[in-house]
C-alpha cells in the first residue's frame, strides 16, 4: 500500500472524528442554552402570577370593601329616615336604577361580580402560564440527561464536566393551595 493512501485515510478520520466532536459538543451546549431559556420563563411565569395576582386582589378588596361600606351606608340611612324619607330616598334610588338599567342594558359586562370573574380567569391563566413554562423546562431537561447518558455523546460530556441536572418539582409548602384572602 502507498504510504500516501494510509496518511489520506488516517487524514479523513481524524477529520470525521474532529467534526463528530464538534458537533455533539455543539448539540449538548445548546441544550444547556434550551434549559437556562426555561428556567428563565419559570422566573417568567412566577413574576406574572406575583404581579398580576397581588394586583387583582386588591383590586377585588378594594371593590368588595367599597361594596361592603355602600351597603351598610345605605342601610343605616334607612333606619334613621322617617316613612317620608324612605318614600322619597326610594323613589330617588328607583331613578337612579332606572339609569343603572339603561347603562346595564347597553353595557351588560357591568356587573359587580366581574372583578372576581376577572380574578379567577387571571388565576387559570397565570397558573397555565406557569405549568406550560415547567413543562417546558422539564422536556428540556429530559433531551439533556438522555443525550448525558447515551453513548458515545456521554464521552464528550464527561470530558466537558457536564452532569444530570434535575428536573423541577415543586416545594412541598407550594403543592399546597395558594390561600386567597379577601
Amino acid at each position: 500500500m502507498n504510504p500516501l493512501y494510509i496518511l489520506i485515510a488516517v487524514v479523513v478520520i481524524i477529520l470525521i472524528f474532529v467534526i463528530w466532536y464538534i458537533s455533539t459538543s455543539n448539540k449538548l451546549n445548546r441544550s444547556v442554552v434550551k434549559i437556562d431559556e426555561a428556567l428563565s420563563g419559570i422566573d417568567v411565569a412566577l413574576t406574572k402570577r406575583y404581579d398580576v395576582l397581588t394586583k387583582m386582589i386588591d383590586v377585588v378588596k378594594s371593590y368588595t370593601k367599597h361594596e361592603k361600606e355602600t351597603l351598610f351606608e345605605v342601610i343605616n340611612l334607612r333606619k334613621d329616615m322617617s316613612i317620608k324619607e324612605r318614600n322619597d330616598a326610594n323613589r330617588a334610588m328607583d331613578e337612579n336604577f332606572k339609569k343603572i338599567n339603561v347603562v346595564a342594558e347597553s353595557y351588560p359586562e357591568l356587573k359587580s361580580s366581574e372583578n372576581y370573574k376577572t380574578l379567577q380567569q387571571s388565576i387559570a391563566d397565570v397558573e397555565e402560564h406557569l405549568q406550560a413554562a415547567r413543562r417546558l423546562y422539564n422536556s428540556n431537561i429530559s433531551l439533556y440527561n438522555q443525550l448525558l447518558v447515551s453513548f458515545p455523546t456521554s464521552s464528550i460530556a464527561k470530558s466537558k464536566g457536564m452532569t444530570k441536572k434535575e428536573f423541577f418539582e415543586a416545594d412541598e409548602v407550594k403543592k399546597e393551595d395558594v390561600k386567597i384572602d379577601l
